[in-house]
């Protein structure tokens, strides 16, 4: 995402939540690259579905977060993973 993008997602986070929450993250994730997202969500609850060719996985991720930054900073976090996909 685009700085741009992160304060189009900060506004429409502050418009339309209250924080503290829990926040739902949802991403596509290469089955190769599963476990570089994992850690960056320690104190969340993962839940995965591997997609019929086992080629790519869907994680929902629920956590506490504690402001619209929170949210940002864990999109941010894992912009390095390559062929992920955040939803």
């Amino acid at each position: 995402m685009s700085e741009d993008k992160y304060s189009s997602l900060r506004k429409q986070l502050e418009r339309d939540f209250q924080f503290p929450l829990k926040y739902m993250f949802k991403f596509i994730v290469p089955d190769a690259k599963i476990e570089e997202i994992k850690p960056l969500f320690e104190t969340g609850v993962i839940k995965e579905r591997a997609s019929s060719t086992g080629k790519y996985r869907s994680i929902t991720i629920t956590m506490i977060v504690l402001s619209p930054e929170d949210v940002i900073d864990k999109y941010k976090s894992v912009a390095h993973i390559k062929g992920i996909v955040a939803l």
